[in-house]
C-alpha cells in the first residue's frame, strides 16, 4: 500500500474530512429549519451507505485471500484468528461492564416511572419477534455475508498457499483485481459528504433536537461511557503498545466523521484497511482481524446494550438485582456479535436480548425508539475505533507491526493522513 499523502493544492476545502465537516453542519440546519426537506434526503444517506456495501465483499474477499496467500507458513494464519478472538472477547467484555457500571451510576431512567403496559407496541412491529439468544446467534452467524466472505476467502487464500508456485497466475488476478477495487473505492468515498448531509438531516428531521432532550440523560449517560471506554481502556492499551490513540484518531479522523454522519462503520471499512496497512501493520493481520472485528468485537455496541436494558428497567420501574444484571450481561455477550457493522442492528439485538432475558419488559423498547439514531453515532464510532485498536494490538502481539513506520505515520502533519486522497488505477 501507499505511504500517506498529502492533499492536492487546491485548498482546505478539498480535504475529505472539511467537507464532511461542512455537511454534517448543513444537514443539522436542514433538518432543524426545513424537516420534510431534511426526511426527503434520506436516499443521499442510504445510497452510499449501498455504494460501499457494493464493493465490500469483493475487497474483503481480496484483501484477506491475498493475506493468506503471501504468509509463510499457514499456522500463523490459526494464531492471529486465535488472538483476536481473545482479545475481541476480553475487550468487548469490558465495554459490557463498563455500560452496566456507569448507567448504575448515573440511573438516567430513575425517577420516569414509566407503566409499560401503557407503551404502544405496534412501533416495536419490525423488532419484536420472538426469539431467544441460541436461535438470534445461529440466525447471525448463518446469514451473516461478512461471515461467509471471510470462511471463502480463508479457503481460497489457503489453497493458493498451498501450491504457491502453481497459482502465481491466479493470485496476480486477485491483486490486480485489489488494485482496481480500491480505486473504486476512491471514487465511491468522493461521495462521503452527501452520505453525510443526507443521513444527518434525516436524521434531525425526523426526530427534531427536541428528541435529545427528552432522553437526554440516557444520551449522555451513553456519550460518557463511550468516551471512558476510548480514551481509558482503549487509551491505556494504545500505550501498551508504545503508541498514541490521540494521534490515532488524528489519523481517522475522516472515517470517525463519515461514521458519525452515516452511522455505519461498514462505510469506511475499505478506507479503514488500507489506512492500517499504511500505519505499519501486515497485510495477513489487517486482512482478518478488521473483517472479523465487525462482527466479533461490537465495542460500542456492547456499551449501548447494556445501558439501553438497565435504563429501561429503571424507566419501568422492574427491579433488577445484581444476579438479574450479569445475567443479562452473560446474555449480551452472545447476542451482541454480529450487530457491529450495520445501522440499527444494535436495536434488533436489544430488542433479542430482553425477550430472552424475560424479566425486562420489551415494551419499553418504545421509550428509545425515537432517539436510537442518536444514540447509534456513538456506538458506531466505538466499534469503529475498537476495530482499529484490535488490529494494531494484534499485529504488535504478531511481531507484525512496523513501530517505526507507526510512529512517523502518527507523528506527521494533521493534513497528511490519508492514502485515498486520489484515486489510483
Amino acid at each position: 500500500m501507499t505511504t500517506p499523502q498529502p492533499p492536492a493544492r487546491g485548498g482546505i476545502f478539498e480535504v475529505l474530512y472539511v467537507q464532511v465537516i461542512a455537511a454534517v453542519i448543513a444537514g443539522i440546519l436542514l433538518g432543524h429549519f426545513s424537516p420534510v426537506y431534511g426526511v426527503a434526503l434520506q436516499p443521499l444517506g442510504d445510497g452510499f451507505i449501498r455504494l460501499v456495501r457494493w464493493l465490500l465483499a469483493p475487497v474483503v474477499f481480496c484483501t484477506i485471500v491475498l493475506g493468506i496467500a503471501r504468509v509463510e507458513k499457514l499456522k500463523e494464519v490459526g494464531r492471529i484468528g486465535l488472538k483476536a478472538l481473545i482479545y475481541f472477547e476480553i475487550v468487548s467484555t469490558l465495554a459490557l461492564v463498563v455500560g452496566l457500571v456507569v448507567v448504575n451510576m448515573l440511573k438516567p431512567g430513575a425517577g420516569m416511572n414509566v407503566d409499560a403496559r401503557s407503551l404502544d407496541v405496534k412501533l416495536l412491529a419490525p423488532y419484536s419477534r420472538p426469539v431467544d439468544a441460541t436461535a438470534t446467534v445461529a440466525h447471525s452467524l448463518a446469514h451473516n455475508t461478512m461471515l461467509q466472505v471471510i470462511l471463502a476467502a480463508l479457503v481460497v487464500g489457503i489453497g493458493l498457499s498451498h501450491y504457491r508456485n502453481r497459482a502465481k497466475p491466479a493470485l496476480q488476478c486477485v491483486e490486480a483485481a485489489s488494485r482496481v477495487l480500491f480505486a473504486l473505492v476512491n471514487l465511491v468515498m468522493r461521495a462521503a459528504p452527501l452520505g453525510a448531509l443526507g443521513g444527518v438531516a434525516f436524521t434531525v428531521g425526523k426526530y427534531g433536537l427536541g428528541s435529545l432532550a427528552s432522553l437526554g440523560q440516557l444520551l449522555v449517560a451513553l456519550y460518557i461511557s463511550c468516551l471512558l471506554f476510548v480514551f481509558v481502556v482503549l487509551g491505556l492499551i494504545m500505550r501498551r503498545c508504545g503508541l498514541s490513540l490521540w494521534k490515532l484518531l488524528r489519523y481517522l479522523k475522516e472515517e470517525i466523521l463519515i461514521v458519525f454522519a452515516t452511522v455505519s462503520t461498514e462505510a469506511v471499512l475499505p478506507r479503514l484497511m488500507e489506512k492500517l496497512e499504511a500505519l505499519g501493520c501486515a497485510k495477513p493481520v489487517v486482512g482478518l482481524v478488521v473483517p472479523a472485528g465487525y462482527t466479533f468485537n461490537p465495542d460500542g455496541t456492547a456499551i449501548y446494550l447494556t445501558m439501553a436494558a438497565v435504563f429501561i428497567a429503571q424507566a419501568t420501574n422492574t427491579p433488577l438485582t445484581l444476579g438479574d444484571q450479569l445475567f443479562v450481561l452473560t446474555v449480551l455477550l452472545l447476542t451482541s456479535k454480529g450487530s457491529a457493522g450495520v445501522a440499527g442492528a444494535g436495536f434488533v439485538a436489544l430488542a433479542a436480548t430482553l425477550s430472552s432475558c424475560g424479566k425486562i419488559p420489551p415494551a419499553g423498547l418504545v421509550l428509545i425508539l425515537g432517539v436510537d439514531r442518536f444514540l447509534n453515532e456513538a456506538r458506531a464510532v466505538t466499534n469503529l475505533i475498537g476495530n482499529s485498536v484490535a488490529t494494531i494490538v494484534v499485529a504488535n502481539w504478531e511481531k507484525s507491526l512496523d513501530h517505526a513506520r507507526a510512529r512517523q505515520v502518527l507523528n506527521g502533519p494533521a493534513t497528511q493522513n490519508s492514502p485515498l486522497t486520489e484515486p489510483r488505477f
